[in-house]
């Protein structure tokens, strides 16, 4: 929590910032990261948010007081004291705004914050937390000892200053006077190159920055410059005046054709407008004319970013209408499994006062969504099988997000089906693709074999998998959390139907060895008659019915659902989101061959009515609890009857 002295509006109030904001500033402050040039680019793409929405609100609101006509961002330098500021005339902020700002990392923080923190020990882990936690604004302190910000938000008539040295704490106040807009004023440090601190006072410099990474920028960024003029006679003085230039094109890349746009301009614009600092993974620019027009440049990551599965998360797609900003988190342009893609989507034919309201009934915005939904997926389809490398990693970071279209999007399911991959025994290392697994089908194999749980170690040791083991049976391994939902809702692919190991009955014998199995398993039966329905009266609290089992080989026992019914994982998500699930009886399976399974049998049919009988029965239950992974209810007690039972043996 900050913690301040003072009181607000009486001078300026000393903060101390969040423990995780003091770990980033002193990142930051002792920064070994090469690219500190960066840090002009976020402010100038602050600066443009900023502007974006001071126009966009004096469309929606008529009876703001606000001046557009020259909006604009300037810098501004002073050699002698050596401070960069970078002003805008944009929408500005409130107070609460500023320290709203100013605690955005403390918001996001969480335990995953500090851990990364404590782990950016050198330059490629300090750009790596940069580029997942999006804090641009504190990169102002790997230039500047200080840094002063100065704002009035439109319509307002106090303005705000706040300022630090990132040394733990920063002075916030109330000013009467200051023009509407933002000012953030940079006291740099000496310049020292070997530690690829360059003079920001320079005008060759930020000119070279300006037009490398914000020339696209669409609002002019301008800056005093001095021109000197030869003497006009022999001997006299040179004239030097000083002018003031634009220093970027203002050129919109998403309206520019692909032929017209070098790869570092994609790269710089993706960096402003996802605010990251990682290099796009795939770009997808996209022109649509005919009964809707938009202009379209999207851009898939190369890293996730941290909050991929956090509630409180923006979109990444901005919506313009005719190169007018409308919004910079356009949830209805991108199906909520798409999240992750970036870029910009200029519609023609959109009012300028549309609002998310309109947005969801829109029947354009449904069109464009739809279009960019299948030209993302085509993209991704592409780079599966022409570029493996680059789809291993797109599916490493955001393959969890994507599956959870298998739910959500019935009409790409196919599509969606096809760019998948899953762990499988076929491999420990590399995963497959569904089309992959159906290649591999054996003869006369018609679904498709999958086992959930947690983890992959968990999975491969469960008692499910042995018959397929001893068959050679290929079983996809899906560990993820969305895994328990999709696949069972996903019908077939290809005409081969989805099939719990864990689920229903398993028959895996061939035609040939049908006949056999079937006889012996009725003869097992009529064996095993007395114990079956004896247990199932003993464990009638736990499990709906017990039998003998086909899918075990060294194994003593396994607990099975239905076909359709709930798997226990997923029993267990519905209880942890707070959503109340009956609980389901499962069924317990023999396996007739186990020493500890025909030792009770031949104990049950001599002494029916010893009462650690039950107890026998009931260790077996828990063990095949135990061994899928799942949760005793009394393990105090289950390790009583188990010591009971090992003390009898010694």
């Amino acid at each position: 929590m900050n913690t301040h002295v003072g009181e607000q509006g009486t001078g300026p109030e000393h903060r101390e910032f969040q423990a995780e904001t003091r770990q980033l500033l002193d990142l930051m402050v002792h920064s070994i990261y090469s690219n500190k040039d960066s840090f002009l680019r976020e402010l100038v793409s602050n600066a443009s948010d900023a502007l974006d929405k001071l126009r966009l609100e004096s469309y929606r609101d008529k009876d703001l007081d606000v001046d557009t006509s020259d909006l604009h961002i300037e810098l501004e330098v002073d050699k002698t004291a050596r401070t960069l500021t970078v002003r805008d005339n944009g929408i500005g902020m409130t107070r609460d705004e500023v320290v709203e700002l100013i605690g955005t990392l403390a918001k996001s923080g969480t335990a995953e914050v500090r851990r990364k923190l404590k782990e950016a020990k050198d330059a490629a882990a300090s750009e790596e937390l940069i580029g997942q936690f999006g804090i641009g604004f504190y990169s102002t302190f790997m230039v500047a000892d200080k840094v002063t910000l100065t704002t009035r938000r439109a319509g307002e008539d106090v303005a705000t200053r706040w300022e630090s040295t990132g040394e733990g704490t920063y002075t916030i106040e109330t000013l009467e006077d200051a023009p509407a807009g933002t000012s953030v004023k940079l006291h740099l440090k000496p310049a020292d190159t070997d530690d690829h601190l360059h003079d920001y006072t320079s005008e060759s410099k930020l000119r070279q920055l300006v037009k490398h990474y914000s020339d696209f920028i669409a609002w002019p960024i301008r800056m005093d410059v001095e021109k000197t003029k030869p003497a006009s006679e022999e001997g006299g003085e040179d004239e030097t005046t000083v002018e003031t230039e634009t220093l970027n094109s203002m050129k919109a890349l998403w309206a520019k054709s692909k032929d017209e746009v070098s790869e570092d301009e994609y790269k710089e614009f993706y960096k402003h407008v996802a605010h990251a600092w990682d290099d796009p993974l795939e770009i997808i620019p996209m022109k649509a004319e005919g009964t809707f027009e938009y202009q379209a440049l999207l851009f898939i990551p190369s890293h996730a970013p941290f909050d991929l599965f956090m509630r409180e998360r923006q979109s990444g797609v901005h919506l313009y209408v005719k190169r007018v900003f409308i919004m910079d988190d356009c949830d209805q342009l991108m199906p909520e499994y798409l999240r992750f893609v970036k870029g910009v989507v200029d519609a023609q034919d959109l009012s300028l006062n549309v609002s998310r309201e309109i947005l969801q009934q829109d029947r354009q915005i449904r069109a464009i969504r739809k279009r960019l939904t299948k030209k993302v997926l085509s993209t991704i389809k592409d780079m599966k099988s022409q570029r493996p490398d680059d789809y291993r990693t797109f599916w490493g970071e955001f393959g969890t997000a994507v599956k959870e279209g298998l739910l959500s999007d019935s009409d790409n399911r196919d599509t969606l089906l096809a760019i998948s991959s899953f762990a499988s025994t076929h491999s420990d290392e590399e995963q497959t693709s569904l089309a992959e697994y159906v290649e591999r089908m054996k003869d006369g194999q018609e679904q498709i074999y999958y086992a959930t749980g947690e983890s992959r170690q968990l999975v491969e040791s469960s008692p499910h998998m042995e018959a397929f083991e001893a068959k050679g049976l290929e079983v996809l391994l899906l560990t993820d959390p969305v895994d328990e939902m999709w696949v069972g809702s996903v019908p077939e692919f290809e005409g081969k139907t989805f099939q719990s190991i864990s689920k229903g009955e398993v028959d895996l014998d061939s035609e040939e060895d049908k006949a056999d199995a079937d006889a012996h398993r009725s003869e097992k039966e009529k064996e095993y008659a007395d114990l079956l329905t004896w247990m199932s009266e003993s464990l009638q609290e736990e499990v709906k019915e017990v039998r003998l089992s086909s899918r075990l080989t060294t194994s003593a026992a396994c607990l099975v659902g239905d076909a359709f019914s709930m798997s226990p994982t997923l029993e267990r998500m519905y209880r942890a989101s707070g959503q109340p699930v009956p609980k389901t009886k499962r069924i317990l399976e023999l396996n007739p061959d186990h020493p500890m399974v025909t030792a009770l049998r031949t104990a049950q049919g001599e002494r029916a009515d010893d009462p650690r009988l039950a107890e026998t029965a009931e260790i077996l239950y828990d063990i095949a609890l135990l061994a899928e992974g799942g949760h005793l209810e009394d393990p105090a007690r289950f390790a009583n009857l188990l010591g009971d039972r090992l003390a009898d043996t010694v």
